[in-house]
């Protein structure tokens, strides 16, 4: 895979995506092969008005009219049918493109901002799939499949004259140039639309995302400044490129309709010098015009096609920087320990250190408490230990192995953790709580809620554990659904309990369930991370871990660590032993 991955080129097929569309291949040869028969059939109506002015109107044979238009009107359903089974065709090329790459661009949605730390990509990765579906599904291929064929219309159109071969010829060379110049003019400005329609979108995310800030503290004017600053950018790059494609699409449409009648009046001026019948001039007048209308038809399409292109590339980019991850050997689940050995962090796409050389090991049935300041790496260690964040040097270990010689589905089964900012998803309150496990037991759902001690709070909810929570868990206040988070954290018994902040938005009987649960987690053999501001946090921990500027200030012994002062603490100095003190504070 790796050495695959290395070869991708965004002008290339050598990608995941080259490779789902090259899996098409007998069907695009099926597409091909029906439009061959397609444009043949298209001489149907050429043909049909040659005989009728060269032979049905002189020899006035009523049995030859009737004959021609049975045998016309069965060419045109066979060619119809085969134009809506390409079409049929097409759109299950771009569906079975979709259900190749769906959980890849899914997954790609979830570890890219992890990974890189571009959280502005948002649901781009999905857009540029829906994209390429929808590009490949539409009549813009129908168009680029009967443009090759384009030759075998202007050679019949020589055949019937040069003159009119000539004609026609020359009204393609124009409709191509047309098609270049499109190109030309509009990739750029298709960009430009692309990265504002971006900004756009963030901003009106951002929005719906904190309109209570907003309504509360007065800023909607403000924001409202914003949007319509990144809206009229939208609209003006929208506009020039609608502008060009438009314009050359309405030069196109009146070349090809000029050089229909130019062809007219060319047959016309070879049928009065008796060098031609007066069917070749409508049967002229036909193949011109059908000779040229997939040129016209890609450029009403070339806007489409822009995008679709512009997708593919963002997405091979993409899939490059995110390749698959590897299934590691499925190891025994973890019993035993953790180790942190010096590790450094540095926040995704950025090139701060926020955490330096921390090292410390815990048993199991230990409990860690983790204390400092403000924006003193914290949250950053915490998201290293449960494998959000990758270090920038050093390892995480359980039982010894490092986080990635676990399979993610089966560590993320051993990881219980409660981040600072909670967040549920639309559903109910047991799919929370099982993480959309669909073969959870209700049992399995229950002792998490015990556990956690929310389960009375659960059962007291208009429908109880099937209550629907809405969006972002709005249904539930916010102490509730951290009271929830919590439970879900829990289940499964995981070994590892990682909790930031975990009473931030608790009430005294929130903060007593809290300790219970951290006791019954170490009870049973399990680890037990708290990062805490306040002194409950830490009560149900043995150990206790100081940071302060992204580094390991103190380690040890809960008791040990509080009989020192605060002050010594947050200032980095050695710490002598002294005696118990109940004021965490590190600064």
């Amino acid at each position: 895979m790796s050495r695959m991955n290395s070869q991708i080129s965004d002008v290339q097929l050598r990608s995941e995506l080259g490779a789902a569309v090259r899996s098409c291949f007998a069907a695009f040869v099926g597409v091909g092969l029906m439009s061959l028969v397609i444009n043949v059939l298209y001489l149907t109506g050429s043909f049909f008005m040659l005989e009728i002015y060269d032979r049905v109107l002189p020899s006035r044979s009523v049995p030859t009219l009737v004959g021609l238009a049975i045998l016309a009107g069965g060419l045109y359903v066979a060619q119809g049918i085969l134009d809506l089974i390409r079409g049929r065709i097409l759109v299950r090329i771009g569906s079975t493109l979709d259900e190749t790459l769906s959980s890849r661009v899914y997954q790609i949605m979830v570890r890219y901002p992890l990974a890189l730390g571009d959280r502005r990509e948002g649901l781009q990765p999905l857009r540029d799939l829906d994209n390429v579906r929808a590009f490949l599904s539409g009549s813009g291929p129908g168009a680029f499949f009967d443009l090759p064929w384009l030759p075998l219309y202007l050679a019949i159109c020589f055949a019937f004259h040069p003159l009119i071969g000539l004609t026609a010829l020359a009204g393609a060379v124009i409709l191509v140039i047309i098609t270049i110049l499109t190109e030309v003019l509009t990739r750029t400005r298709s960009q430009a639309t692309t990265a504002v329609a971006s900004r756009r979108i963030e901003i009106a995310a951002s929005s719906h995302r904190n309109a209570e800030v907003l309504t509360a503290m007065g800023m909607t004017e403000n924001m409202t400044s914003l949007w319509n600053e990144a809206d009229r950018a939208y609209l003006r790059s929208n506009q020039q490129v609608s502008d060009v494609t438009g314009g050359l699409g309405a030069m196109a449409k009146v070349m090809r309709m000029t050089v229909q009648s130019a062809v007219l009046g060319v047959g016309a001026y070879l049928v009065i010098y008796q060098q031609a019948t007066a069917g070749i001039i409508i049967a002229g007048s036909i193949l011109s015009a059908r000779a040229l209308a997939p040129v016209d038809l890609a450029i009403a399409h070339w806007r489409s096609f822009v995008a679709a292109r512009e997708s593919w590339r963002r997405l091979n980019t993409v899939l490059k920087l995110m390749p698959p991850q590897n299934i590691p050997t499925a190891l025994e689940p973890p019993s035993k320990g953790l180790t942190v050995e010096g590790v450094s962090i540095s926040p995704p796409g950025e090139q701060r250190i926020v955490v330096q050389d921390v090292t410390f090991a815990l048993e199991a049935g230990q409990g860690l408490g983790i204390i400092g300041p403000s924006g003193s790496g914290k949250s950053s260690l915490v998201r290293a230990i449960v494998g959000v964040w990758q270090p920038l040097r050093g390892t995480v270990r359980l039982d010894g192995a490092a986080l990635d010689q676990w399979a993610p589905n089966v560590l993320g089964q051993q990881v219980g953790y409660l981040p600072q900012d909670v967040e549920l998803f639309a559903g109910t309150v047991a799919q929370n709580i099982a993480r959309f496990n669909a073969d959870a037991t209700s049992e399995s759902v229950i002792a998490a809620a015990t556990e956690a001690g929310v389960h009375d709070l659960i059962i007291r909810l208009r429908d109880g554990y099937d209550t629907q929570i809405g969006p972002y868990g709005s249904t539930l206040s916010a102490g509730q659904a951290q009271r929830v988070a919590l439970a879900r954290a829990l289940y499964g018994n995981p070994f590892l309990l990682v909790l930031d902040e975990p009473n931030s938005n608790l009430d005294n009987e929130g903060d007593e369930a809290l300790v219970r649960a951290i006791a019954s987690v170490r009870a049973r053999g399990g680890i037990v991370i708290v990062v805490a501001h306040r002194p409950i946090g830490i009560v149900g921990v043995d150990t206790l871990l100081v940071l302060t500027d992204g580094r390991k200030q103190a380690f040890g012994p809960k008791e040990m660590i509080l009989g020192q002062p605060p002050r010594r603490i947050a200032s980095g100095r050695k710490l002598p032993r002294r005696k118990q003190s109940h004021d965490v504070r590190p600064s």
